[in-house]
């Protein structure tokens, strides 16, 4: 498998020839994203000129070859599906290759019913993620069925949908502080910080009880 090193070492190196390829480029491309060995091009410059760019990337070099699929409607790369919509700007959504089978833990099978849940609540997170307006009510339909057809009833589909997370804000700010714990310090603290309030374990309840009231002290 190699070094653990190899990837970062890899990617050092990619991303050095990345620089100094575009640097040296006649025309360059006006994004270039890249994961690992995907790499995600927007070129203005016409088709004649996109051919020039990727003999450029692959004269560099005589270890380094770049292969290039070009948008027809449709870009894959990598999860995403990117789609030039009727406006002529870009929209996204998931992508599955051609192969895949839409197979998943029926739900007929003996996992446990966490697992199985799993498995939906990762698919609609991920369309949340990878989608836009545009195509997510659509996705999340397609998932519908889905599950539908690998034996999971429409109540069942509706439980396993992830619930929605609500951050709580609060206006007092909050912090954390180790002090010894001694009357003399436990009174002091409550002087300095009147607002808090300490943690402390039961260990320590009997010896300083009348302390502990003083300074507004609970427990776990």
């Amino acid at each position: 498998m190699g070094s653990p090193l190899s990837p970062v070492i890899a990617n050092f190196f990619i991303e050095d020839f990345e620089k100094k390829a575009t640097e040296q480029a006649k025309h360059k491309p006006v994004c270039w994203f890249r994961y690992v060995d995907d790499t995600f091009v927007i070129w203005p410059h016409g088709q004649e000129k996109l051919t020039e760019f990727l003999n450029h990337l692959n004269g560099l070099h005589n270890k380094i070859r770049f292969t290039m699929g070009k948008e027809e409607g449709h870009l894959p790369f990598l999860d995403i599906d990117i789609y030039r919509k009727t406006d002529g700007s870009l929209g996204h959504k998931v992508y599955r290759k051609p192969t895949h089978t839409n197979l998943h833990l029926h739900q007929n099978s003996h996992h446990h019913p966490a697992n199985k849940q799993t498995v939906f609540a990762s698919l609609i997170r991920k369309a949340k993620a990878l989608c836009d307006q545009d195509s997510l009510t659509q996705e999340l339909e397609f998932l519908t069925t889905v599950f539908k057809d690998n034996g999971y009833s429409p109540q069942q589909i509706r439980a396993m949908e992830p619930a929605t997370r609500t951050t709580k804000t609060s206006d007092k700010p909050t912090s954390t502080a180790h002090i010894p714990y001694t009357p003399k310090h436990m009174a002091d603290s409550a002087e300095c910080w009147p607002n808090t309030t300490s943690k402390v374990s039961p260990y320590h309840l009997e010896k300083y009880s009348a302390t502990f009231h003083q300074s507004r002290v609970h427990w776990d």
